[in-house]
Parts: structure tokens; sequence; C-alpha cells
């Protein structure tokens, strides 16, 4: 019991000092830090005392001891320890940065060689001496000192990490690129963690071009090695060349007989760039090559009859006989792979594009009721099926089926994105038939929706119903607006072309004007009817720039001219007039961050 409780007061005893000595090490780095050196000294030198010599506090305490310009003890202290330790090759590196604040450059530089000459084959000292260098900046010293490195071990390759941190802090590109890929982690295919280097340290397109060239010499002097490829697919995806990222991801795809994940990985980062035909090519790469039973066969059949309708849309040429053949490709996957839970986001993809591209409402509804009745659906998926329904419900003015759909929606997922979704569309339902007062107290609970979009479009609707409600008790403006909007939604685009002119005709005066030229216009540049639009968009700017909706006519035509005109400049110059006459707009973060794109900022 005694022995028990004398270890226990050992324990307790050295627990207390480890500490303390933590303690007085913090202090000791806040006296330096604010200044306090001669406070600080005191206790670096009993730490380093303490730990029988230690680098770290010795070197701290010798220039807490040169900041006081206490000269004549520093060199003192360090000549004792250098003739106690001539082993301790840093002792060297304190000496001569004390010999050149004396200004006794060439005596410090022979105390800088002594601690190179000094050098065995031991890592820790090696990196410990070229790291003193480079903290000093004596980056020819610290090369110096890697260099020898690797002659004592004999291993070339083994300090190129630290050789090439030295260039990178040299600001030479070229030689730094060149020794991160002879680095111990270009040879064990650490390649996440070159990427991130390389991502964090190339800033030019010139410096990725040298990192391209350098990475095809090192394909030819070691074949065999997997992650020079790897590495060239990832520059090429970094630069956005996503043909030849694709190109490279094949040939690793085949030579490592692979499942088709990267290539899947490209083919989605292409699509979301906007690629189609990129992408097309990969997920047709899967289809054709993979087994029907891999991992990736379903997904990419989906995501390529998914990025098919995407480019279909896109290309502004949208004919019936683009949609027909389309959906013979959804009809014929759905027939070869059957009609159920694993196929169900192909089918709700089969139903928008029934209804929002085919007009065939009935069909796409016919669909979906059949998709909600398969066993095994996912839940999500299940979902939002419920939602496209109760759209295709709304298209056809079934108002109560829709509103039931996108309340089951919003019971289920109260605390998810898709209940959100659910209660923005039953807002915006009860805002189309007029039930304006319930559809604000729905829209301001929205602004603070985890989804952006949905928060920005509830701040908008919530803003119009307000400014607009309250100007007259009859509601008649916003009624005929909200119904128009509602026959827009549907499709009858000429029913709601008449009512948005009678609010022009018959309330001259009222501030639904600028809202009625941007539905319009928005319309327009839909149906690719794009100098309609611009002029719609150009009069709000001009004639009601006081309106709440001059900042979105602004982003509308700014985004036009960016996305699909290619009219840069003009675009530059409507994000700058946004985000500063509009500052107070919830367009003015993106807007700005788009100008910066376009004046060439890198923009992470």
């Amino acid at each position: 019991m005694q022995i028990k409780q004398i270890v226990c007061s050992v324990v307790f005893v050295i627990s207390c000092t480890l500490l303390w000595g933590q303690q007085e090490a913090k202090l000791a780095n806040q006296y330096y830090q604010s200044g306090e050196y001669e406070k600080a000294a005191v206790l670096y030198k009993r730490l380093s005392d303490r730990a029988g010599f230690n680098d770290y506090y010795f070197n701290q305490y010798i220039e807490s001891l040169m900041a006081l310009e206490q000269y004549n003890e520093a060199e003192r202290e360090i000549k004792t320890a250098l003739s106690e330790r001539p082993h301790m090759i840093q002792l060297y590196v304190s000496y001569g940065s004390l010999l050149e604040r004396l200004a006794l450059p060439d005596e410090a530089n022979d105390q800088y060689r002594m601690a190179i000459s000094k050098l065995t084959n031991n890592r820790g000292a090696i990196s410990s001496l070229g790291n003193s260098f480079a903290r000093l900046a004596k980056y020819e010293l610290a090369l110096e000192t890697f260099e020898k490195g690797e002659e004592l071990s004999g291993n070339s390759g083994i300090y190129s990490y630290s050789i090439a941190e030295i260039y990178r802090r040299m600001n030479e590109t070229e030689r730094m690129i060149h020794f991160y890929l002879q680095s111990p982690m270009a040879a064990s295919n650490r390649l996440s963690s070159v990427q991130n280097y390389f991502s964090r340290y190339l800033t030019q397109d010139e410096d990725y071009e040298v990192l391209r060239r350098k990475l095809y010499e090192k394909v030819q002097e070691d074949p065999e090695n997997v992650f020079f490829p790897e590495m060239i697919q990832w520059v090429f995806v970094r630069n956005k060349n996503y043909p030849m990222a694709l190109r490279q991801a094949k040939a690793l795809d085949r030579r490592l007989d692979e499942n088709g994940s990267r290539i899947y990985s490209i083919a989605q980062i292409a699509a979301n760039a906007k690629d189609y035909d990129t992408a097309i090519a990969g997920f047709e790469y899967i289809v054709e090559s993979k087994d029907p039973n891999s991992g990736y066969f379903i997904d990419s059949k989906r995501e390529l009859l998914e990025t098919k309708r995407k480019k279909l849309i896109s290309s502004n040429r949208l004919n019936g006989d683009d949609v027909i053949a389309l959906k013979a490709e959804y009809e014929t996957f759905l027939d070869a792979m059957g009609r159920g839970s694993k196929t169900a986001l192909i089918i709700l993809e089969l139903a928008q594009l029934e209804a929002l591209y085919m007009n065939n409402l009935q069909g796409s509804i016919n669909i979906l009721q059949e998709l909600l009745a398969y066993p095994g659906v996912n839940n999500y998926i299940r979902a939002n099926a419920k939602l496209d329904l109760g759209d295709y419900y709304l298209m056809n003015d079934e108002v109560w089926e829709a509103t039931l759909l996108y309340s089951q929606v919003d019971k289920e997922f109260k605390e998810d994105h898709l209940g959100e979704r659910a209660r923005f569309k039953n807002a915006k339902l009860s805002y189309y038939i007029g039930d304006f007062e319930w559809a604000q107290e729905q829209f301001d609970i929205l602004k603070s929706a985890t989804s952006r979009l949905i928060s920005n479009d509830a701040i908008d609707l919530s803003v119009f119903i307000m400014d607009n409600a309250n100007l007259d008790t009859t509601y008649l403006p916003l009624q005929l607006f909200a119904r128009a909007e509602l026959l827009l939604f549907q499709n009858q685009e000429r029913l709601a072309y008449q009512k948005l002119d009678s609010i022009l005709t018959v309330f001259p005066n009222h501030s639904l004007h600028d809202d009625v030229y941007f539905v319009k216009a928005k319309d327009m540049i839909r149906k690719t009817d794009y100098d309609g639009g611009i002029a719609l968009l150009e009069r709000i700017i001009s004639d009601h720039p006081d309106e709440i909706r001059a900042d979105n006519a602004l982003f509308e035509l700014a985004s036009l001219y960016d996305e699909i005109l290619n009219r840069k400049d003009e675009a530059k110059d409507l994000y700058e007039k946004l985000f500063l006459d509009y500052s107070d707009s919830t367009f003015a973060i993106e807007s700005r961050k788009r100008f910066r794109i376009l004046r060439g900022d890198a923009v992470q």
C-alpha cells in the first residue's frame, strides 16, 4: 500500500512538472511575441537548462538576448554550448546569425559552412539544419544542406520534397515542380497530397503548362508508374480541357481494368461545366464497355439520357423529332432494364420529358402515378416524384391535388431541403390563386431557408406582395398578375399575355409595370426571342431604376450576355453596375463574383 502511494506521488509530481513546463513555455512565447525579451530570455534559459539543453529553447534564448542587444552575453552562451556540445550543428547556425547581426558576414558564413561540414547521415539533423537555413532565408545554404544529405544517404530523391519547398520560396516554379514530382510523395502515389500542393502554389496557366510538360517527361522515364498519367488527367481537368482528360481517363481505365469510376467522375464534371459532348462520350463509354451489373452502368445510362436532354434544351433548337428520338431512348432502356425501384430516377426524368417538352401532361401524370406505386422506391426519389406530380397537376389546373402532394412532402421532410421546396411550392400556389396574405406569411418564414435559391425567391416574393397588395384594397392588379404567371406556368402564353397587357392599359400608373415587363422578358428569353427580351429588360433598367425589378433585370440581362450570347464585356459592365448601384440586392454577391471572373481575377 505504501509503495502504491509513493508511485502515485511520483506520478503526480511528474505530471505537475510537465504541466508547469508547458505553461512556462507558453508564457515565454507570449513574452517573446509581445516584445518583452528580458522576461522571455529568463524563461527560455530556464526551460533549456531544465531539459538538459533544448535546441528550440536555447535558440529562442539567444534570439531574446540579441533583441536586447546583449551580443557579448549571447556570444558567450553560444561558445560555452559549443565547447560542451560540439556535435550540435544548430549552434553554428545560431553563432552565424549572431555574427551577421554584428556585421561580420564572412565570419558568419564560416560558421554556416562549419555546420554543413559536420553533417552526418542523420535525417533529423539534416532536415533541422536545412529548415533553419530556410527560416533565415539562406536558401542556397538550405539547398546545399539537402543535397549533401542525399549524398550522405546514398538515396537520390529522399529530400526532394524539402528541396521543392526551397525552390517554392525562391519563386523558381519549374525547379519546384521538378522536385515535387520526384519526391517520396510521388513515389508512394500520394496523389491528393501532390495535387493539393500544386493547387495551392501554381497560380498561372503557364505554370500548369510547365507541369504538364514535366509530367510527360516523367511518363517517358517511368512508364510503369500510374501516378504521372493520373496527374496528367488531373491537369487537364484543372484546365477545363475535358476532352483530353477523358482521353487520359479512358487509357487508365483500360490499363488498370477499372470499373469506370474515373470515367464517370470526369463525365459528371464535364456535364456540370456544360461540355455535354464530352460528358455524353464518357457515359457512353461506360454503357458500351462495362457489364450491365456493374456499379456504374445504370447511373451512367441515366446520366447519359439526362445529359442528352440538357444538351437538347441548351441548343435552343428544340424540335419534335429530337424530343421523340430521346424519348425512344428512354423507353428502350426501360424496356431492357425494367420499370421499378432501380430505374425510378430514369422514369422520373421520362415524365419530365413528357410534361415539359412534349406537352403531354396526362402521360407524365400516369407515369408518375405508376412510379409511386412501385415498392422499394427511395424516399427522396418518391418525394421528388410527388413534387413533380404536384406541378403537373397544377399545370392541369388541379389545384387541390397539387397542394395535397406538396403538403405530404412538407410533412415527411419537415427539416430537409425537400420540405423547404414543398413549402415554397405551396406558398407559390397560394399566391397564384390570390391568397396573398397566407402566401406572404409562408414566404416570410422561408426567408431563412437553408437553400439560398429558395431564400432569395422567398424574399423577392414577400417584398413583391407587400409592395403591391398595400396599394389598394381590391387586389385586382395583383390578382391579374398572379393569374398571368400561373397561365405561363401552364404554358397558356396567349391568355397570360392578355392579362399582363391589361394591367398596362387598365392601370397605366401602377407599380406592376416593371414586373409585367420582367415576366414577359423572361418568357421571351426562354423561347429564344432574345431581342424581344433584351428590349424589355433594358426598358426596366432605364425607365424603372428605383422599382424592385431593376436589379433582377440587370442580373437577367448580364447573365444572358455572359452565358448565352457571349457578349462578355457588356455582361461585365452590367454585373459591375448591379453590385455598385444595388449593393443591397440578393444578386450583389454573385454579380461581384462573376464580374471578377470576367475581369480575369483568380476566384475560388
